[in-house]
């Protein structure tokens, strides 16, 4: 990376304000001064600025407990998006893992690791995702077993669905676990076994579960063991 791009990166400065520390020499590399704006810094090299270290912040991660009437994105030009909850200097960093549908609450993961991102959604890694769902009717056995058999078909989808596990928490409140992510899918496999979704909340990403501390709208960091987790 160019020690200006290096500079704006890791500091407040412009990449044109970059160069020009450089010239006016406020800039060391390896305890170098620095001669040209456009030179290589390689990796785990020291560089400082006025004297003081500087280096290019790790990667984010941050549990977010998602409101209803937010969409999952990080902007959109007539509604509120889940990086308006955060301060300016996340938000401008980070991505929402995946997304939750805008009437959907609970867990949401953000980061600037792209690998990591990637790792969670992809459906070759068949990541499962945990929803506790109010239904408008009593799960039937038959649309239980339709579930969690596997082969149920969603509308205008040719593609079958893998099997989902399903734990009844009350009457018309259900534990709906799937490891794919299509769109609108648990509103539409209820849909597919005669039922109807009423309220959806999301409060685990594989082993990691939506901090019950955590009120609507907050955001927290996630701890190693969390971010190893996944």
């Amino acid at each position: 990376m160019r020690l200006d791009a290096y500079l704006a990166r890791c500091t407040r400065l412009s990449r044109k304000e970059a160069r020009r520390a450089v010239t006016a020499g406020r800039v060391t590399v390896a305890g170098q001064l620095a001669r040209k704006a456009s030179e290589p810094v390689p990796e785990n090299t020291a560089v400082a600025l006025d004297g003081e270290p500087v280096a290019i912040p790790g990667h984010l991660y941050l549990m977010l407990n998602k409101p209803a009437g937010v969409l999952s994105a990080t902007t959109d030009a007539s509604q509120p998006v889940v990086t308006d909850l955060l301060p300016d200097d996340l938000a401008a960093r980070v991505h929402p893992v995946g997304r939750l549908d805008l009437d959907t609450t609970g867990l949401l993961l953000l980061t600037s690791d792209g690998q990591w991102s990637h790792r969670i959604t992809s459906p070759r890694h068949h990541c499962p995702k945990t929803y506790r769902v109010t239904l408008k009717e009593p799960l039937t056995d038959d649309a239980r077993h339709r579930l969690e058999s596997g082969g149920l078909r969603l509308r205008n989808d040719d593609q079958v669905l893998r099997p989902a596990s399903v734990a009844t928490v009350s009457d018309r409140v259900v534990d709906l676990t799937i490891t794919e992510g299509r769109y609108h899918q648990v509103k539409r496999m209820l849909a597919a076994v005669g039922n109807h979704v009423e309220t959806l909340h999301r409060h685990h990403i594989g082993d990691l579960g939506l901090d019950p501390d955590l009120p609507p709208g907050e955001f927290r960091h996630l701890d190693d063991s969390e971010i190893d987790s996944l």
